[in-house]
């Protein structure tokens, strides 16, 4: 039988969750509009991104997600060690995703393009939003992605310790609908900001 306070953590966390995905959405919205008003500024500023980038981490997040999910199931099935496995390998996932982003950002820091910078300042006003909201999105993505990594961080240590076990796991289920929330944001980021040129 689930725990009284079992059920009103869960029930926190997707209010939290319900939350994020407002002000992603207001973003999203901005972004819409934005697009709209500025469609040939943004399919031009849009080719500056890398797309094979965007799309392995992509992929990267999707398996982060698959092995946040099978943690769980393993220790709900009193497999820890295995637990510990799958987040670890979450882990990995999310810094090859920041090495990635790294990478990228670097590239765009060298040559320039990041908002005030004296190349930024001589573009277009369509070209300056696009900009300015992929550096804000993508950054506020990163932002959740790293608390994210914190979390898991600490839910495998005491997945490691047997504090989270087949008998007690909500920490576990919420710190996967936290990582879930963040690999669906980018869901949504990667095609906006990288396909739809």
């Amino acid at each position: 039988m689930e725990h009284r306070d079992d059920i009103g953590s869960k029930l926190g966390m997707w209010v939290f969750i319900f939350t994020e995905i407002l002000l992603f959405g207001g973003l999203f919205l901005v972004y819409a509009v934005m697009r709209s008003n500025y469609s040939t500024e943004f399919h031009q500023a849009a080719h500056h991104l890398n797309t094979f980038i965007g799309a392995i981490n992509t992929v990267v997040l999707l398996i982060s997600s698959a092995t946040v999910a099978m943690s769980i199931t393993a220790v709900q099935k009193g497999d820890n060690r295995r637990a510990v496995i799958f987040l670890l390998i979450t882990l990995i996932c999310a810094g090859i995703f920041l090495i990635n982003k790294y990478f990228e950002w670097g590239h765009k820091i060298h040559i320039g393009l990041y908002p005030r910078s004296n190349l930024m300042v001589t573009l277009n006003h369509g070209s300056v939003m696009f900009f300015s909201l992929y550096f804000f999105m993508t950054g506020l993505h990163m932002f959740h992605l790293v608390v994210g990594a914190i979390i898991l961080t600490v839910i495998m240590i005491k997945v490691h310790r047997r504090t989270i076990n087949a008998g007690r796991y909500v920490l576990l289920e919420n710190g996967g609908l936290y990582w879930h929330l963040v690999d669906m944001i980018w869901i949504f980021l990667f095609p906006l900001l990288y396909l739809l040129t």
